[in-house]
């Protein structure tokens, strides 16, 4: 599918409430019923993420997924992960910003689900934690997520920025890391993990991930320039 009807725009509509509101089961029907096909969709392959960890020097900056004050309502794993497969899907096909965007911010909001609402509160208080600048307790809560769920992709992210604003880069990285393991498809902690290796001067691995980015989401704000900058700056080095 090259270009996406209106009736696409309903469907995502869906998807971005149920993500923060609903069981997502119904959300899946939804998107079904619009998208007829969809059932086929098939995930994006997983990224090459073979990258060391590395020291980042002061004033690197990299994006986490926007923190929220509480997590969406338990949804079956199932449905969750069959539903990001197809947005993931829809995302890396989109013709333009205008239509990667509401795609974009469904997957951010699920990736919030849990299926916990231990998780979603200790969640919830991270971020209210990191609003209010209070890093260590931040730290305390993400660190509990972790524990509580290894298998929960965005406890790893979210823990991974705030490691960061700590300057522990190589704590930021070896969470991203984690994160990308369990979502090879996580393009806000892949690019997390590109603007740390860019800035600490791996400047080849830095443009293999900014390239995996775009394959993800190919109007990642900022990627594409990354990509044409550091190609520039590698060639006649043998990337």
């Amino acid at each position: 599918m090259s270009h996406f009807e209106p009736r696409l725009v309903v469907a995502l509509g869906l998807c971005a409430l149920v993500a923060f509101a609903g069981p997502l089961a119904d959300a899946r029907r939804a998107l079904a019923q619009e998208l007829p096909g969809s059932e086929q969709l098939k995930p994006l392959p997983a990224p090459h993420n073979d990258l060391p960890p590395v020291p980042a020097p002061p004033g690197a900056v990299f994006p986490s997924a926007k923190p929220k004050q509480s997590e969406p309502e338990k949804a079956a794993p199932q449905d969750r992960e069959s539903l990001l497969a197809e947005l993931y899907n829809h995302l890396a096909k989109a013709s333009d910003a205008g239509q990667a965007a509401p795609i974009a911010e469904a997957i951010e909001g699920l990736w919030l689900q849990s299926g916990s609402d231990t998780i979603g509160l200790l969640m919830g208080r991270s971020a209210k934690a990191i609003s209010d600048k209070k890093n260590e307790l931040a730290l305390q809560l993400l660190d509990a997520v972790v524990e509580l769920a290894p298998d929960y992709a965005e406890g790893w992210n979210r823990r991974a920025y705030v490691q960061f604003l700590n300057n522990n880069y190589n704590g930021a990285v070896g969470d991203l890391q984690r994160a990308l393991a369990l979502d090879p498809n996580h393009f806000k902690a892949l690019e997390g993990l590109a603007r740390i290796l860019r800035e600490s001067g791996q400047k080849k691995a830095a443009l293999q991930a900014y390239k995996q980015i775009l394959k993800i989401n190919p109007y990642q704000e900022g990627a594409k320039e990354a990509v044409d900058e550091l190609s520039v700056e590698v060639e006649g080095q043998g990337i």
